[in-house]
C-alpha cells in the first residue's frame, strides 16, 4: 500500500526520469510532463521514438540520461512496465512512481524484491502541489470516499 511517507519522499526528489512521455501533445503523459515541469521538477524525458519533448532533449533509453536522477515516473503500457523497471533498477534509481494504469503485478513485485520504493495505483498529479483543475476535484472525491488517507494522511 502506498503511504504518505512514500509519496512525500518521492515528491521531494527534484530530478526525475520521465519514462514513456508521449510524442503527442494531447497525450496524458505529455500533460503530466508539462505540469511537473511547471512545478519545478527537473525532468529527463525518455521515449525511444522521440528526439525532443517540449523543447527538451529526449533520451531513447534511461541509460542515455547524462547524470544520476533521483526518481522515475513510469507511464508506459503495463506490458512494458517490468522491463522498464529492470532498466530503472540497473540505472541505480531507488524510487519509482508507476502511473495509475501503467502498473503490472510483475513490475510492482520486481520493485519490492529489489528494495525499490514504489508508488502505484495513484495519479501523480493528484499529489504534486499545487493540485489543480480536475485533479483537485478528483482528489476531493477520493478524500470523500476515504481513498486518500493511505496515500497522504488526509
Amino acid at each position: 500500500m502506498t503511504t504518505q511517507t512514500a509519496v512525500a519522499d518521492f515528491l521531494s526528489q527534484r530530478s526525475l526520469a520521465f519514462i514513456g512521455v508521449s510524442r503527442s501533445e494531447n497525450g496524458f503523459s505529455r500533460t503530466a510532463y508539462k505540469m511537473l515541469k511547471q512545478r519545478g521538477y527537473r525532468l529527463f524525458p525518455v521515449n525511444p521514438h522521440a528526439d525532443t519533448i517540449e523543447d527538451d532533449k529526449c533520451h531513447h533509453s534511461i541509460r542515455e540520461i547524462p547524470e544520476q536522477v533521483d526518481a522515475a515516473v513510469i507511464m508506459v503500457p503495463p506490458s512494458q512496465a517490468e522491463s522498464v523497471i529492470r532498466e530503472v533498477v540497473d540505472a541505480g534509481i531507488r524510487r519509482v512512481w508507476i502511473q495509475q494504469g501503467a502498473e503490472s503485478v510483475a513490475a510492482i513485485e520486481y520493485c519490492r524484491q529489489h528494495g525499490i520504493s514504489v508508488i502505484h495505483g495513484q495519479c501523480i498529479l493528484m499529489f504534486a502541489e499545487p493540485v489543480e483543475s480536475f485533479h483537485k476535484l478528483h482528489r476531493w472525491v477520493w478524500k470523500l470516499l476515504g481513498k486518500m488517507s493511505a496515500a497522504n494522511g488526509n
